[in-house]
């Protein structure tokens, strides 16, 4: 017999109730499993999906120089502010925008837009000085933040030696000059340090416990310059440049004693405090490093060293110089001042600025004639000794190698030889100019030039660099000493104006045509160059001077390089250590 229906309906609602129960109780298991034992797996998960890491900033390292034997700032860094701003938390924009527009000097407008956007974090100001930030700080404008710490670089010196430093630009990285070519040195390492974010990824908190990794401080570099030498030598080389009417033209002054560059300059430059003002991007290179040139007579010094040097001729040998010569289907000539055709020494090469004499000496190196041995002999001293079509390894950016051209391949050898020896048809630097002639009158040690003295320590201590030497015996010293000889001579004959009783001062002019894209040299145009040196019983400072186009009457090598030499050595005469002769 059936069983009653209310007996059977009250059986179905006991099952339910406790397949419900056996639910409740379950999922109060599981609760209890997932918040009291598997609690802390959780809890560590939820903070571990909310922790980020982020980077701590390294200060990026100074710069300094020498003032005499002191080490003085250059560059240094200052503490500006970065302005954000929170959107979500800003409660009245257009207020909030009004109040910030006077103080960071931005349009309400510009700002207001910002303060709308859909985004958690706005840069409203960049570098913004402890003042500013605390205008806006009373201000007490929600949503807005002023704690954001941003380095700018504070120049002591001003606008000195631009070009050789470089800037930093508004992302922090190098640009240009020493910035750029020790940016890494000078960042140093950054650290790393943990932190709380709420949903969209914004830092809460963090503090010194939550570092994980301290920033390691970029170095703190120490140039070569001597900044006192360094603004002399800006303010002569542009006033030689207005007196000459040129509109540009480079200078340095090198170390003979171990290529140290103590003063390097170009006309024009900049401030790289404005650095974003500059409107012509071109003047952020340092010419003398960047940009080659034909040179012009000054090379007859290098030609006459390597002559003397392989002993092609005699300190004090005589020819008779013709005034012309022809090689292939061109000639070679003098200035119309050369006195013409007459007996000539290796020294009157110089003094006169024979273009015939260079080629002669050209042609001793090659037994007597214009041949490939001649060319090869003097290619070896251009590139091997003298580190002509090299980069120096100075420390600075787009270095320019300059071209020597081959002494056994293309066509016309002889007379773009003929040509080389008095330095047309082949191109150098200012700076690599400097440096091989710095080797050829101090001895015969290439020194690699450099713009570096070393690092300091924590402690403020100069952590020094030896002098680097590239090549030993670039010529002989009795060589070096003929040659400074020569050099003397011209001073003392052709450049009164920088001669001085009791110190030894040599140079030599060089007024270079100017290579037509198109082909061949225009009539017109002329580069001025004069190298020379300054000290007692042997050379101690170099000096290289290019001046660009000049418009002044005259031999640009004469007229418009030699003056700003003659004002440069006199000046390092009479404001540094120069050591008088001996005799």
């Amino acid at each position: 017999m059936d069983s009653h229906p209310f007996t059977s309906s009250i059986r179905r609602i006991n099952v339910m109730y406790l397949l419900l129960v056996g639910v409740v109780v379950l999922f109060g298991l599981r609760l209890f499993y997932l918040q009291v034992i598997r609690h802390n797996y959780y809890e560590k998960q939820a903070l571990t999906s909310q922790l980020k890491q982020y980077e701590i900033p390294a200060d990026r390292g100074s710069i300094y120089a020498y003032d005499g034997d002191e080490i003085v700032p250059l560059v240094l860094n200052e503490t500006r502010y970065r302005i954000v701003a929170d959107p979500e938390l800003v409660d009245d924009s257009a207020q909030t925008a009004i109040a910030l527009s006077g103080v960071i000097g931005r349009s309400a407008e510009d700002i207001q837009k910002q303060l709308e956007a859909d985004s958690r974090y706005e840069i409203l100001a960049n570098k913004q000085t402890k003042e500013v930030k605390e205008k806006i700080d009373n201000l007490k404008l929600p949503g807005i933040f002023t704690n954001e710490k941003v380095p700018q670089r504070v120049y002591i010196q001003g606008a000195i030696a631009g070009q050789i430093l470089g800037f930093v630009n508004d992302a922090g990285e190098g640009n240009y000059g020493i910035e750029q070519f020790f940016d890494d040195d000078l960042n140093g390492t950054p650290g790393r340090v943990k932190a709380l974010t709420d949903k969209n990824n914004v830092p809460l908190l963090a503090t010194s416990d939550n570092v994980l990794i301290d920033p390691i401080d970029g170095e703190d570099i120490v140039l070569t310059l001597d900044v006192a030498m360094q603004r002399q030598l800006e303010a002569i080389l542009a006033q030689g440049l207005k007196n000459a009417i040129s509109k540009s033209g480079s200078a340095i002054i090198l170390d003979a004693r171990n290529g140290a560059v103590k003063a390097m300059a170009n006309y024009p430059t900049y401030d790289p405090a404005k650095f974003s003002s500059v409107e012509d991007p071109k003047v952020f290179n340092n010419a003398s490093v960047s940009e080659p040139l034909e040179p012009g007579s000054v090379m007859k010094t290098l030609t006459a060293a390597a002559a003397l040097d392989t002993g092609s001729v005699g300190a004090d040998q005589t020819y008779f110089d013709p005034s012309f010569f022809r090689v292939d289907d061109a000639t070679v000539r003098n200035i119309e001042e050369d006195g013409g055709a007459a007996t000539r020494s290796v020294s009157d090469i110089l003094q006169f600025s024979l273009n015939t004499g260079a080629t002669w000496l050209l042609m001793q190196m090659g037994g007597g004639e214009l041949n490939e041995q001649g060319r090869k002999t003097w290619y070896d001293y251009m590139t091997n000794h003298y580190n002509f079509g090299s980069p120096t390894g100075i420390e600075q950016g787009f270095e320019a190698e300059g071209i020597i051209p081959s002494p056994t391949e293309g066509f016309g050898l002889n007379i773009r030889y003929a040509n080389t020896a008095f330095g047309q048809g082949m191109t150098v630097t200012p700076l690599q100019m400097a440096a091989a002639v710095t080797a050829a009158v101090n001895g015969g040690t290439y020194y690699r030039p450099t713009l570096i003295s070393g690092t300091l320590d924590s402690d403020g201590s100069l952590r020094a660099n030896k002098p680097d030497i590239k090549h030993a015996g670039v010529v002989k010293e009795s060589t070096s000493k003929t040659l400074v000889r020569y050099m003397d001579n011209v001073v003392e004959k052709n450049n009164r104006p920088a001669a001085r009783e009791g110190y030894r001062v040599g140079g030599k002019t060089g007024t270079a045509e100017i290579a037509n894209p198109e082909g061949g040299y225009y009539e017109d145009k002329f580069n001025g160059t004069y190298v020379g040196y300054v000290g007692g019983d042997t050379p101690e400072y170099v000096i290289m001077v290019r001046v660009d186009e000049p418009k002044v009457a005259g031999y640009a090598g004469s007229r418009a390089a030699g003056p700003i030499f003659a004002s440069l050595s006199n000046m390092l005469i009479d404001n540094f250590t120069v050591s008088r002769k001996s005799n």
